[in-house]
């Protein structure tokens, strides 16, 4: 099982394996420190491999209104990435995982994967944010005309699962799943008039069509329906149509900044309705810019497993690894998550052989069926590329912790 023991051979060989128990020696933390760190700044120009690297390219939020977010994807990455490379690599070959900020603007996300598909030693894609960036991808064609995976991107749209493409390998659960669980929630409470706040992009518009859809298969429809312009806080208008809904639930369907906006100003003016977020929200950012009073009781629902308790042997691998290599950052469900993603996609290239190639990668990620990362299974095929549907709800407790 996943992180129970040391294993004998290096991940590259064992597929899910994990960490040992066993503390590495203070050299071996220092040099993983250190290529951490690296991680979180964008490459300002790229060096030629070195024999005997396989080159992985994440595009991720490092600047602008979700640079939180990326930092914590991006290292959540890096965790494992580095433990396989200090434990012989794959098939001995290192890992080097090239990061590039896209400040989350879709230009950007498509210029830089242009610039990485460009380059042939890049065999696959990992980590992405945004709906929107990545469904540009989809319709400029770029992820086509590249070849490669894209593995565990950070969102749940829903244009990036139906149709069908072949290139984005999904680890979590789509809003529209997230939707259904909140939606189902609230109406076995009685909760019938429910409000949506939405980032009018191409995630928000996903969200709110799960949330409509929900609804709908219960024969009812948002009493509100108030979005924000993407790339701002400004929430007034849609705190005052919510208000006046006179909403029982809320949905949000926003990221941090907004989120903690409209829930600063909902409740300073007396909004009483319970808030529902969806998944993308960093808790710690909501308790931290909405206060910790206004926050108290906001519900976000989760689409991976509660990585703040020791149950798995997959959360276990996970804490260890933060402990040693980046003993100052705290456990998170971002991080949770793109950790999840980097084992799924190394796994992906142990199968696809010493000299992976785009092609290969992409076949033997759809080769994972019922694969066991620990305690939660993924499963993937030739017509499948949504790994995980589990949803489930968290609470912001009266400490700030999320609690279950």
């Amino acid at each position: 099982m996943a992180g129970a023991t040391q294993p004998a051979k290096p991940p590259a060989h064992r597929g899910a394996c994990g960490p040992s128990d066993g503390a590495a020696g203070a050299s071996r933390r220092r040099w993983l420190q250190g290529a951490l760190a690296s991680a979180l700044v964008p490459w300002a120009a790229h060096a030629a491999p070195r024999a005997g690297e396989i080159v992985i390219g994440q595009v991720a939020p490092l600047s602008g209104v979700l640079a939180s977010t990326g930092r914590q994807m991006v290292l959540g990455g890096r965790l494992y990435f580095d433990w396989v490379n200090a434990n012989g690599g794959v098939h001995g070959a290192a890992i080097r995982h090239e990061v590039v900020d896209d400040g989350y603007r879709v230009e950007d996300t498509v210029r830089a994967t242009r610039a990485l598909l460009a380059r042939p030693e890049v065999v696959a894609l990992f980590g992405f944010a945004g709906t929107a960036n990545i469904t540009q991808l989809l319709q400029d064609g770029v992820l086509a005309e590249g070849g490669a995976a894209l593995v565990a991107p950070y969102t749940g749209g829903e244009a990036l699962r139906t149709p069908f493409n072949p290139w984005i390998f999904h680890v979590r659960a789509g809003y529209a799943d997230e939707a259904e669980h909140m939606v189902q929630h609230l109406t076995t409470i009685g909760v019938e008039r429910v409000a949506v706040l939405y980032q009018d992009d191409g995630f928000g518009q996903a969200g709110l069509a799960g949330v409509r859809a929900a609804l709908a298969r219960r024969k009812l429809q948002p009493v509100a329906e108030a979005g924000y312009e993407r790339n701002t806080d400004q929430v007034e208008a849609a705190v005052q149509a919510i208000r006046q809904s006179d909403a029982q639930a809320v949905i949000m369907v926003a990221i941090n900044r907004p989120a903690s906006a409209f829930i600063r100003r909902y409740r300073e003016l007396g909004g009483g309705a319970q808030l529902y977020s969806i998944s993308v929200v960093d808790p710690n950012e909501i308790v931290q810019l909405a206060g910790l009073k206004n926050a108290h009781g906001v519900r976000i629902s989760q689409v991976v497993p509660y990585p703040f308790r020791s149950a798995l042997p997959v959360v276990r691998e996970y804490q260890r690894l933060l402990k040693t290599q980046a003993p100052d950052t705290e456990v998170s469900y971002t991080s949770f998550e793109e950790f999840l993603g980097a084992k799924v996609l190394v796994e992906g290239l142990r199968r696809a052989g010493p000299q992976p190639t785009r092609a290969k990668v992409l076949q033997a990620l759809e080769s994972l069926q019922d694969f066991d990362l620990g305690g939660l299974r993924v499963d993937y095929g030739p017509r499948n590329r949504i790994g995980s549907r589990a949803v489930e709800v968290t609470v912001i407790g009266s400490t700030g912790r999320l609690v279950r």
